[in-house]
């Protein structure tokens, strides 16, 4: 295993928040994590998943409302959608290349 250190930029809950309206709303989302800590944008889908990822858990833990979870849920469908979308794309993309 290497020895280097990556620098770990964490979201704040509100920052988590205006990603998911986002991404609710249908909205693109840049491929950088960090541009969201910086400039406000969007994250990355794999990012943004791993957040309500997170979220769910801590509805689970906290024993909120069957419908706010399944809200979360379904933000959870939606970005694995658009992934699959997008790696389409890319997989279309890279073929169209060679």
């Amino acid at each position: 295993m290497s020895d280097v250190k990556r620098k770990r930029n964490v979201l704040n809950v509100k920052q988590k928040l205006e990603i998911l309206q986002k991404l609710d709303n249908g909205e693109s989302t840049s491929t950088d994590a960090e541009d969201v800590i910086n400039e406000g944008n969007a994250i990355s889908h794999s990012a943004a998943l791993q957040s309500v990822e997170t979220l769910l858990d801590y509805t689970g833990q906290r024993g909120f409302d069957d419908g706010d979870i399944t809200a979360v849920r379904q933000i959870r469908v939606d970005i694995r959608q658009e992934m699959n979308k997008k790696q389409k794309q890319r997989h279309i993309a890279d073929f169209l290349k060679q």
